[in-house]
């Protein structure tokens, strides 16, 4: 699955390679839509993300950009996640620690 948040968009910008294919994918706000070009765009229309900024690095392969593609979405955490993850309250996550 893919952790979808706000207006359709990632949770986190996101780095992936595969082989010699990087690429990079940054939240965008509502009304952006889906930025990316070629097998990239079809990924993540397919996962059902509406508003994300992705550019390809390095390689032209169609099929190894998609497969960085669905390497950086299934590498993506909510904060839910990372907060089970860690064994602390989601509260403690978003504010700083009191001295």
């Amino acid at each position: 699955r893919v952790p979808i948040v706000g207006a359709g968009t990632i949770p986190h910008k996101m780095e992936a390679k595969y082989h010699a294919a990087r690429m990079v994918m940054v939240p965008a706000s509502d009304g952006t839509g889906v930025i990316a070009g070629g097998s990239i765009k079809s990924v993540l229309e397919l996962a059902g993300v509406t508003n994300v900024l992705a550019k390809r690095i390095g390689c032209r392969s169609p099929l190894n950009n998609a497969r960085a593609t669905i390497k950086g979405l299934s590498e993506l955490r909510s904060l839910n996640d990372v907060a089970r993850r860690r064994g602390v309250p989601m509260d403690r996550l978003l504010l700083p620690k009191e001295k």
